[in-house]
């Protein structure tokens, strides 16, 4: 069985760089971050007191009164981001086969905020039940597909993946695979996440997970280098379509790129760290590739997990050589949770965006605020720091790595 070729015809974004594809890649770019004190709660209390948060939100610009009560945040996410995708295809929904349209989307935690409102209520009261009927479908994660796929009609497979900071990376590639395969023409896919609330901040930091350099927030995300305290803490969402290219190409669509192999693979080593040698991830990459049917030499651009945690960047940065060997060294690789923050379920398709962005427009955006090298890491590796690189970008390859030791690489090349 021959396998159909699967590209990108549309992209949106509402990411804590900006609430659009346009103000997210500018910024990008531009080197700007999207760390600040924390506004949805009061934190003062809490060890970490800044996250990546979307900027200038108001539901009301985007939703009725009535339909925001019945979303939790990251369902809003969701709609807003894939509503920017599909007026992006230009797909007209009556000329396109519904029944063969999916949403394939990914969340790592779902409505973490509903969950902690309705159990705050509960146990201020005097044990008498009273939960809001919104309450489980507000927080299932599987209610953003959901939403999209009553919003547009769209009646083809409809599911959530869950592999913590991998999971919009594995509804990417679940979305290609039912293309390749052809169970589907399009999907909506990509994901999202709203965790920036006293749950999310205090669960991560009781991990601790998370920077805790409050007196500069805007700094405090800075992989690789050799001062990295931990993530921070983002939020928001990010969605693609996906298309089968015969299919894109008959109805004239405008083609961002194709996606062109991925990965898969498990650390089976321990709950919250990477394997020390980075095993999971090697082997990742090396899926992918041969998924792909590509070389190390074929990869231009590495859009790594990068957290900006003490283990896993070393792990990261070791499994690169080890796949890449001397074209390593030819490599430009970059984290941009350095500006974003960690998305967590959404991590993957926010940095797929950039990966997809970074092949179309031959730019790679940077690794901001690195101050002091590391001497774990081989200097002769470019981290493209603190400012992006014109150049031609052929491939770009995509890590995300979550807690569980859930590994998802995907890759984009030029259509």
């Amino acid at each position: 069985m021959e396998l159909k070729r699967v590209v990108v015809t549309g992209i949106g974004a509402i990411t804590p760089l900006g609430n659009n594809v346009e103000e997210y890649w500018k910024n990008l770019i531009d080197g700007v971050s999207g760390a600040a004190p924390i506004t949805q709660f009061d934190a003062s209390k809490f060890k970490t007191q800044f996250a990546c948060e979307v900027k200038n939100y108001d539901p009301l610009n985007y939703f009725d009164r009535k339909e925001v009560r019945k979303l939790d945040l990251f369902a809003q996410y969701a709609l807003i981001s894939s509503e920017e995708a599909m007026n992006d295809s230009s797909v007209n929904l009556e000329k396109v086969d519904l029944d063969r349209f999916g949403v394939i989307w990914g969340a790592g935690i779902g409505g973490l905020q509903t969950f902690q409102e309705e159990c705050i209520n509960f146990a201020n009261g005097d044990g008498t039940p009273r939960f809001s009927p919104f309450f489980i479908p507000k927080m299932i994660a599987d209610i953003a597909p959901g939403h999209i796929s009553m919003k547009y009609g769209l009646r083809g497979p409809n599911f959530t993946t869950v592999s913590a900071c991998a999971s919009s990376t594995n509804a990417i590639i679940d979305a290609m695979t039912y293309i390749r395969l052809g169970k589907m023409d399009l999907c909506v896919t990509g994901g999202s996440e709203a965790a920036v609330s006293e749950a999310g901040i205090g669960g991560f930091n009781a991990l601790q997970a998370l920077s805790k350099r409050n007196d500069d927030p805007s700094t405090a995300s800075r992989p690789f280098d050799k001062d990295r305290d931990g993530f921070v803490l983002g939020e928001g969402g990010g969605a693609l379509i996906l298309e089968e290219y015969e299919h894109a190409k008959a109805r004239g669509a405008k083609i961002y790129a194709e996606v062109i192999g991925s990965g898969l693979s498990a650390d089976a080593h321990h709950i919250t760290a990477p394997h020390p040698e980075g095993l999971g991830a090697i082997k990742v990459m090396k899926n992918a590739l041969q998924d792909a049917e590509m070389t190390a030499e074929d990869i231009d651009y590495i859009n790594v997990h990068g957290t900006s945690t003490p283990l896993g960047d070393v792990a990261e940065a070791k499994a690169i050589k080890e796949v890449f060997g001397e074209s390593a060294y030819k490599l430009n690789i970059s984290s941009t949770k350095s500006m974003t923050g960690h998305l967590l379920g959404a991590a993957g398709i926010v940095e797929a965006i950039a990966s997809i962005l970074a092949v179309k427009n031959d730019i790679v955006p940077p690794t901001i605020n690195h101050f002091t090298d590391d001497e774990a890491f081989d200097p002769k590796l470019n981290f493209t720091f603190n400012k992006a690189q014109k150049r031609e970008v052929r491939a770009a390859l995509s890590n995300t790595f979550g807690f569980g030791g859930h590994n998802a690489s995907a890759i984009f090349k030029k259509a």
